[in-house]
């Protein structure tokens, strides 16, 4: 499904907060010689109270989010990939995902009217790489990076968050996806799982396709 080379080809990593999306972005974008495309949560001034007053700071930490993630997008809209591969740990669609978890009706009438006016039209992804884990684990690799703005972070939220994200990936169909599940595997330390990671990426004959160790 995916050459080797990959020249010429926009792949998106998702999951949910502390899978290893920008990390597994990032390795693959220098293995194939291509760009990174990242989101900057840290950029987001309102991120921080978000964790600790979700229902006062939601709405403008989505509209900054989706602004944010619109003009990295601007140019796969204009037809920006050429001949290097362009790697991102974000999609969209998953904009959406967050805002219908985290703001109130009217709120989310207010983010879909906004998003269906400024949404650029970007081509979809020529693979998706859906990172899973269980709540539990991400929790713990969120905690281990000690990122400020990720104290306030609750299993309950990350419950929720990977519901949101399997029920989006079930109906998904618009690239292939290879579900992996990362609770055992370590794409940046062990040079093995990587590997695996590539030959998995290679085989995909169909539009999804399941990859788990232990």
């Amino acid at each position: 499904m995916l050459d080797a080379s990959a020249k010429g080809r926009y792949i998106a990593v998702e999951g949910p907060i502390g899978a290893g999306k920008t990390s597994l972005a990032r390795r693959l974008a220098a293995h194939l010689g291509g760009s990174e495309m990242l989101e900057e949560p840290q950029h987001n001034p309102f991120l921080p109270g978000f964790y600790q007053e979700p229902a006062r700071y939601a709405l403008s930490t989505q509209l900054h989010f989706l602004l944010q993630r619109v003009n990295q997008l601007r140019s796969l809209a204009q037809g920006g990939i050429d001949a290097h591969a362009i790697v991102a740990d974000f999609m969209l669609d998953k904009d959406r995902l967050f805002a219908a978890i985290n703001l109130d009706p009217d709120e989310l009438a207010l983010y879909e009217g906004l998003y269906r006016h400024i949404r650029p039209q970007a081509p979809a992804p020529d693979l998706v790489i859906y990172l899973q884990a269980s709540p539990a684990t991400l929790l713990e690799r969120v905690r281990r990076r000690r990122a400020e703005y990720e104290r306030g972070l609750t299993l309950d939220y990350l419950h929720r968050l990977s519901a949101a994200y399997a029920s989006f990936f079930h109906a998904y169909s618009a690239a292939p996806v290879l579900i992996v599940n990362s609770d055992h595997l370590n794409f940046v330390d062990r040079d093995a799982d990587f590997e695996l990671l590539l030959q998995r990426m290679r085989g995909l004959k169909g539009p999804r396709e399941y990859f788990s160790l232990g």
